[in-house]
């Protein structure tokens, strides 16, 4: 059988699952997918149909529960190939053919766009499909008939000609209807023939809002994003509030419009529309979802959803120099190393940062240290320190990038730790943890809100029962990591002010 992924048509095997369907294709494991009914099932759901005249141009029809829309879904296979027989002020009529419509010559009032059956000379062996350019009444011999109305292209009906002919009529494939559309993560889903699939949304992003396209960037920096919000008018993430966002580009949030929360309560929210909303200046445009809108239509509160952007994020930061001249190289952009220059340094630092910047950039300047000075660490990200890991992740620039900095703020040789600098108003919102009962060498903490110098960060040297690694007593550290590395190198001739690399994966 024949289904769609991502675009691309595939060969199936009959009863194949979506497990079948995504081998080999763009997916993460544990993202939603949308897969779309076919075509012959939409027949049957749908309320909408786009019918093509031979003027190349075409109209929608949505159709009104009823008997007569009933009828039309069973006899709208004949429609292909009729012509418009004639057009007056009032109707332009389409047919002939035949059908079962009992006569019935009441007369009724029709609205300018309705779609009705009429019956030629009161006969049903001559039908037509009636659409009415203008309100007014008729008996038109088949009772209302209401098909239904022209929702889209009733342009197209004004300029209407006797002689047009239906070329086509199809069920549309709505990504704004649920009848037509199942979002799941279930790969042992069967398939059908005809079905469509998306693995991921594609989002063009605004040349014009750099850093808020930078957000959008960071949060799908694994390939995908949390849906921590649904509602009826938009879906939204709401990871990384902690973020400052300037005004960029304002634009109308239409449906699959990107945005983000640039002040307020919420800011660094990112949305994305469902429905229409009017442009306000809280809300910076971010891109615009080009492929698998219905993924993004659909999700619910907690799903993952597959995101890929265009252009791609631009970030040779954990890349040697050498890594990072054929990356920034195979996107057309120039490299300027600093630092340590030699092939094998590590990047831990790249300005521009921010993709949409470093594009139009003369050059990457990319700083390179030695990867022995860029030391492993392991944090706790469980719910007790899930505050305290985001603290460190923002001090750092682990939020957005793999490589962190810690800028020393006091180390003296002979002391039990070494501390660095914080955000003492983000350390406000560190509250106390359990007391510790011993701190060990290597172990990461920060001062909480419960002491004066909140937001402080520091390793312990050596093993105490009485002080944390920032040297406050238990009420008043936070221990949530560990230091891996080697600890006396980290410390030779380190000084105040001095920078210090960290990471959690694997050089």
């Amino acid at each position: 059988m024949k289904v769609k992924v991502n675009g691309v048509e595939k060969m199936l095997k009959n009863g194949a699952k979506l497990k079948d369907a995504l081998a080999g294709e763009e997916y993460h494991p544990g993202t939603v997918v949308s897969i779309h009914l076919s075509t012959e099932k939409l027949v049957q759901e749908s309320d909408d149909f786009e019918m093509k005249l031979s003027s190349g141009k075409s109209v929608v029809l949505h159709l009104e529960p009823g008997k007569d829309s009933e009828l039309w879904k069973k006899h709208m296979a004949k429609m292909p190939g009729l012509y418009t027989r004639w057009v007056n002020r009032q109707i332009a009529a389409v047919g002939a053919f035949q059908t079962d419509i009992e006569v019935n010559r009441d007369r009724r009032r029709y609205r300018k766009y309705d779609v009705f059956f009429a019956l030629g000379g009161f006969d049903n062996n001559t039908t037509y499909v009636m659409i009415a350019r203008e309100e007014h009444r008729g008996a038109y011999g088949a009772g209302s008939g209401i098909i239904g109305r022209v929702t889209l292209g009733r342009h197209v009906i004004d300029q209407m000609r006797e002689g047009d002919a239906i070329e086509s009529v199809t069920p549309l494939m709505s990504e704004t209807s649920k009848d037509n559309v199942i979002v799941t993560s279930d790969l042992s889903y069967k398939l059908d023939e005809g079905y469509s699939v998306d693995t991921f949304i594609t989002v063009d992003l605004d040349r014009q809002s750099p850093k808020s396209a930078e957000h959008l960037l960071v949060l799908s920096r694994s390939g995908y994003m949390e849906v921590t919000e649904s509602t009826g008018s938009f879906m939204s993430c709401s990871l990384d509030l902690d973020t400052e966002i300037p005004q960029e580009t304002h634009i109308v949030r239409a449906p699959g419009v990107v945005t983000v929360r640039n002040t307020g309560p919420g800011m660094g929210r990112m949305y994305i529309y469902r429905e229409r909303r009017q442009m306000v200046p809280s809300h910076n445009h971010v891109g615009t979802v080009t492929n698998g809108l219905s993924i993004a239509m659909f999700a619910n509160a907690g799903d993952k959803i597959g995101v890929v952007t265009n252009p791609q994020r631009i970030l040779s930061v954990g890349m040697t120099q050498k890594e990072g001249a054929a990356f920034l190289g195979s996107k057309g952009l120039r490299q300027k190393r600093t630092g340590d220059t030699s092939d094998d340094a590590v990047i831990v630092d790249q300005t521009p940062e921010a993709t949409l910047d470093a594009i139009h950039a003369d050059e990457i300047e990319t700083f390179g240290v030695p990867k022995n000075r860029i030391y492993k660490i392991s944090l706790d990200r469980g719910e007790k320190n899930r505050l305290n890991s985001y603290y460190f992740d923002k001090i750092t620039g682990l939020s957005h990038k793999p490589i962190g900095a810690l800028k020393v703020h006091f180390a003296f040789k002979g002391m039990p730790m070494v501390t660095f600098e914080g955000d003492e108003v983000r350390g406000k919102s560190l509250y106390p943890n359990d007391a510790f009962k011993k701190c060990s060498r290597g172990d990461i903490g920060v001062t909480n809100q419960a002491r004066p110098h909140k937001g402080l960060l520091g390793i312990r040297l050596e093993n105490s029962k009485e002080y944390g690694p920032t040297g406050e007593e238990p009420y008043g550290t936070n221990i949530f990591g560990k230091f891996l590395g080697d600890l006396d190198d980290m410390m030779k001739g380190l000084k105040d002010g001095d920078t210090v690399y960290v990471t959690e994966m694997d050089l």
